[in-house]
This record gives structure tokens, sequence and C-alpha cells, in this order.
């Protein structure tokens, strides 16, 4: 396989553990290549300035700078690196945070590793995606900001007539 058809990915994770695992995994596909890895955000935004990684995969709590500072910094300087969130949190506010700050996709990290190998792969033609519960979280997110509930403008004789 030719070099330009190998997707140069970049590791971001505070757990070493977690990295080794993410990096025997990328082993597994010939088009996938581990180019560097980072304990924490600010770290991830320093080492892209020297490898120029094609598909990051972020965590999102981690110490010194989280995942969507960093995700939004290296967008800013580097748009065309793609950033591809891979979390244990399905939190509404964190995969907003996350696509706000410029990610690509948004996925859990008891993904398969088909999935995941996937989702880079997608990542790295500019295609999200997304692990259903962080769609869920946008859809409740959007479903409950700001809308009021029916009836909130109900006098209270109106509400004994509605009952």
């Amino acid at each position: 396989m030719n070099n330009s058809s190998v997707i140069r990915v970049m590791l971001v994770d505070d757990h070493a553990v977690v990295r080794s695992g993410l990096s025997a995994f990328l082993l597994a596909f010939d088009d996938l290549e581990l180019i560097s890895e980072a304990a924490d955000g600010a770290e991830a935004v320093r080492l892209c300035e020297r490898y120029h990684p094609d598909v990051i995969l972020m965590d999102l709590m981690m110490p010194r700078m989280d995942g969507a500072a960093a995700t939004r910094a290296i967008r800013q300087r580097h748009p065309d690196i793609q950033v591809l969130v891979l979390t244990s949190f399905k939190e509404d506010n964190l995969v907003q945070d996350a696509l706000k700050a410029g990610a690509i996709g948004y996925l859990l990290k008891n993904v398969s590793a088909d999935d995941l190998a996937h989702a880079i792969r997608s990542a790295h033609r500019g295609r999200p995606t997304l692990a259903p519960e962080a769609a869920q979280a946008l859809i409740q997110a959007a479903t409950h900001s700001g809308i009021p509930a029916p009836g909130h403008d109900l006098t209270e004789r109106e509400h004994d007539v509605l009952r």
C-alpha cells in the first residue's frame, strides 16, 4: 500500500493504558498509521505542529487542557486536521461543546474496532460520525432548549377547566 493512502493518526488521552490499547488496534489496519501520542490537550496542540496528523482521536476529560479546548485550538490553526472525539462521556453539553469546537465526530469508548476504523476513514474524507448516544443527546438538547412546555401560559382557572 503506498503512503498516500495511509491515514496518519494521533492519539490524545491522559490514560496510558487507553493509548496503548488504541495503538495496538491501529496496527491491525494497513491503512491506519499511528504517528504520535499526547497525554493532554496542550501536548496535542504542540505535537500537531510537528507531526500534522490527518485525524486525531481526542479524549475530552484531561488535565491542563481538555479535549474541546484542544480541538478548538487545533482546528483554528489546522483546519485540514479532523478531530474525532473518543470518550466515555455522553452528556448533552459535552457533545455540543465538542462539535462546536470543530470535532467531526463523537464516539464512545465502547465502540467496536471496525466501527472506529470506519469512523477514522470517514473523518479523513470529511464525513461526520456520531455514536447513537451522542445523536440522542443532540436531539434532546434541541427539543428542550428554549421551547416552553405546552400550556405554560394558561391561567390557574384554564388549567382547572382543562383537567
